[in-house]
């Protein structure tokens, strides 16, 4: 890296609305889509990489509870947009801020993400849940044949079948 990034960790509740413009602004140009409507999430915790006073990285975490097969649901940091500014991409700030978010995170059972990108979530310790995932819904069961998940262990983590069923309980926006 170029410029040491400093990385803020704030709870969504105490983000201001500069802050959080900031946000959307940043993710918009590193998805290439309005990211406005996937914010919706409660009680997320971001972390923010900032080169100066420039935002430039970004990731967040919601608490979900998913389930491994019969087991009992797991305690389960579910991380959701990862994003670095277009123009310092490829400098690992994004490497830095899941490194750090992987640290604070460590009292969780279990943190979990859908890919964007296999590949360099593998890199940083994450494995591909191989087994059938599904929402469980007030309904039942909703079979997600066409989502993707990947798992991080951490120091809670009982032993897993990557293999096995993993479900999520339903939300609004995307399920997984």
């Amino acid at each position: 890296m170029a410029q040491e990034l400093t990385i803020r960790i704030i709870d969504g509740a105490d983000l201001p609305a500069a802050t959080r413009a900031e946000i959307v602004c940043l993710c918009t140009a590193a998805y290439g889509e309005d990211f406005e409507p996937y914010l919706i999430y409660p009680a997320p915790i971001h972390l923010l990489g900032y080169l100066g006073e420039a935002l430039v990285s970004h990731a967040m975490w919601v608490t979900r509870w998913l389930q491994p097969g019969a087991a009992a649901p797991l305690r389960t940091a579910y991380v959701e947009a990862v994003a670095t500014d277009p123009a310092h991409q490829g400098r690992g700030y994004a490497s830095a801020i899941m490194r750090r978010l992987a640290a604070a995170v460590a009292d969780f059972d279990l943190a979990a993400l859908s890919p964007s990108d296999e590949a360099y979530y593998a890199r940083l310790g994450w494995e591909r849940w191989r087994g059938p995932l599904s929402i469980r819904a007030a309904d039942g069961i909703l079979a997600t044949p066409d989502e993707e998940a990947m798992i991080l262990r951490l120091p809670a983590t009982p032993p897993l079948d990557l293999d096995g069923p993993l479900s999520a309980e339903w939300r609004a926006g995307e399920l997984w």
